[in-house]
């Protein structure tokens, strides 16, 4: 059986990753600042997701308009999102037309996201 486009493009990215149900895989790859994006395809359409952390009861107002101002500001795929209370990092593409350059543009938009918000938002905790 031919592999899908999503294992195709961990394996020529040469991420770290595994398969954690069907048309789930956990990308953990420290390395390329990657950790616990999950990518799922759900026809028609994969969602890459990464949990950033616990919406604080305080600040929230201070940290949403940061959230928004970064959506708009830069982020180049995907955006920032509150779900269930948990801060998430979230993106979606169409699987038929989607290709590797998209793919891996909203990896690396989640890597620099990470690694350049992450430090601005933890400061929202508390």
């Amino acid at each position: 059986m031919e592999k899908n486009k999503i294992e195709q493009y961990l394996i020529e990215l040469m991420y770290s990753y595994r398969e954690v149900d069907k048309n789930i895989w956990l990308v953990d790859d420290p390395e390329r600042n990657l950790a616990g994006i999950a990518v799922m395809y759900d026809d028609p359409v994969v969602v890459f997701r990464v949990a950033l952390m616990e919406a604080p009861e305080n600040n929230r107002l201070e940290l949403f308009t940061k959230l928004l101002e970064l959506n708009a500001s830069d982020i180049l795929h995907g955006a920032y999102a509150l779900e269930n209370n948990q801060i998430v990092l979230v993106n979606t593409l169409d699987y038929d037309t989607m290709d590797y350059g998209e793919f891996r543009s909203t990896l690396d938009s989640f890597s620099l996201a990470l690694v350049q918000h992450y430090p601005i938002l933890s400061g929202y905790r508390g």
